[in-house]
């Protein structure tokens, strides 16, 4: 992530001469390509991991291509899914802290910025940084579990 984060914020602009815009918009495309590419392989293992047999009986019910997607596989992925993702999501907004290396303000940017001006208040101003995550993150992981419940509805154990 801090690779991608140089490259799109330095490399990019010197070695090809594009300018990719605000310093929002870097971190923004660096931390959407990165956790795009993991995202995309959950998706991925989670349509592989469906059973064969399921397949079978929707190419047994002369379902199309889309509809075996669609009604079959996609429904039974997804609940497969759900917990990476949420598991993603909260590391997205960790993250986030990584954009102040590109001089975007965020709360570890503040918290820097109050950190030298009094260095022994350092391990308090990461603890309290540490909690704000803590508190971003807590709706994030009451929504994942609240989707999971309604995900395995109807679902035999």
């Amino acid at each position: 992530m801090i690779v991608q984060l140089f490259w799109l914020y330095y490399a990019v602009p010197m070695l090809f001469g594009i300018n990719l815009g605000s310093n929002w918009w870097i971190g923004v495309i660096a931390i959407g390509l990165n956790y795009g590419a993991y995202l995309s392989e959950v998706v991925r293992s989670s349509i592989l991991s469906v059973s064969q047999g399921q397949y079978e009986a929707a190419t047994a019910l002369n379902m199309s291509s889309f509809q075996r997607m669609r009604l079959i596989i996609f429904p039974q992925a997804v609940r497969m899914m759900l917990p990476e993702f949420g598991n993603y999501t909260i590391q997205i907004l960790k993250g986030t802290s990584l954009v102040s290396l590109i001089g975007l303000t965020d709360i570890l940017y503040y918290g820097d910025v109050m950190r030298s001006t009094s260095l022994s208040l350092s391990p308090l101003i990461y603890l309290t940084a540490l909690i704000f995550y803590f508190i971003l993150a807590l709706p994030l992981i009451f929504l994942t579990r609240k989707a999971e419940k309604i995900a395995k509805k109807g679902v035999a154990s």
